[in-house]
């Protein structure tokens, strides 16, 4: 019999559930994305994504089911996102996994968001240990070492604005629609970095980021600026900001690459759907790290899905990880606990 998981994750904005066998093939992902509700507010509204969730979840489950062609009778587990997130949108998955899960007596896989992002890349080829991982998703950015599956070392993360952040408010700033960073990747590669903004940490011994310095430096710029009456190339504001932010994430995680033994780079999460990201680390992995080999999801799999998370499960239910129907969501939810 192969394993099937039915996987849920609703950490944010998309409401998601997959059919997952054997924890690398997907039979099913559906996503019920909701940009359009929250782009007129210029961000995530947490009570509308609570709200979307609630209409959208049993239909994501059926619509699921009927794509991988598989009955509940059939299903080995339920796996769910139980944090870090918005809590009011964990707990719509997580109530709708445990009634799933209670009504097919099926055991409850609890499911790390990020470690769902990381294990994204088992659908590009199976994982080998020890390895880093550069997570790069919405309120997250961290390097992550593995030892082996399950095993995860914080070795690097942000002190303040992520990367995923700082791309939404400076979107903001240039007019841009939410979500921004596809547009600022695209203005990027038309544009030049003539601004030089700051590299911020980018020559202190550790592996870790701050981006709330380089968000405020190009705010200011551009405030400054257009109350002297000065107009901006919007192309070259884009390709400044997104070079600082891709020469600070290249440079660290290579740098955490060579101090620790590693076989594979995984690069996840949102940001890693960055073009301009994706070329600069298969470049300095290609000159740096000759004998690593990088591993970042196909674009579809870089936000937020389902179909990660039953990858992790996968994992989580080998090592026997199981929770009962106490399980809450934990809006913040570390590797470190």
């Amino acid at each position: 019999m192969p394993e099937l998981i039915l996987a849920i994750e609703s950490s944010c904005d998309e409401t998601s559930v997959a059919v997952i066998k054997d924890g690398a093939e997907i039979l099913s992902n559906i996503v019920a994305s909701q940009i359009k509700s929250h782009q007129r507010f210029g961000g995530v509204v947490p009570e509308v994504a609570s709200r979307h969730h609630v209409e959208q979840i049993t239909l994501c489950i059926d619509d699921a089911l009927a794509e991988a062609e598989v009955t509940p009778a059939e299903l080995t587990a339920v796996a769910v996102t139980y944090g870090p997130g918005l809590v009011g949108s964990l707990l719509i998955g997580i109530s709708a996994a445990k009634a799933f899960a209670w009504a097919h007596s099926l055991p409850l896989i609890p499911v790390n968001h990020m470690a769902g992002h990381l294990y994204a890349a088992r659908y590009v080829a199976p994982l080998e240990f020890p390895l880093m991982a550069l997570l790069v998703s919405g309120g997250h950015t961290e390097l992550v070492y593995m030892k082996e599956d399950g095993s995860y070392e914080m070795v690097g993360e942000t002190r303040d604005d992520a990367a995923g952040e700082a791309y939404d408010k400076v979107g903001r700033v240039l007019g841009l629609t939410y979500p921004s960073g596809k547009e600022i990747d695209q203005l990027a590669h038309v544009g030049h970095d003539v601004y030089q903004f700051p590299r911020a940490m980018l020559h202190e011994d550790n592996f870790d980021f701050s981006f709330s310095g380089l968000k405020s430096a190009f705010i200011n710029l551009v405030h400054n600026g257009e109350q002297r009456g000065e107009t901006f190339d919007h192309a070259d504001l884009a390709a400044s900001f997104q070079a600082s932010v891709c020469d600070v994430l290249i440079e660290k995680t290579i740098r955490a690459c060579q101090a620790y033994p590693v076989k594979q780079l995984i690069v996840a999460g949102g940001v890693a759907a960055n073009q301009g990201l994706r070329t600069g680390l298969s470049a300095a992995v290609a000159e740096k790290l000759p004998d690593t080999t990088l591993l970042i999801p196909p674009l579809r799999l870089c936000g937020d899905n389902a179909a990660m998370i039953g990858a992790a499960a996968h994992i989580e239910l080998k090592k026997g990880h199981l929770a009962d129907f106490s399980l809450n969501a934990d809006p913040s939810l570390s590797f470190s606990e």
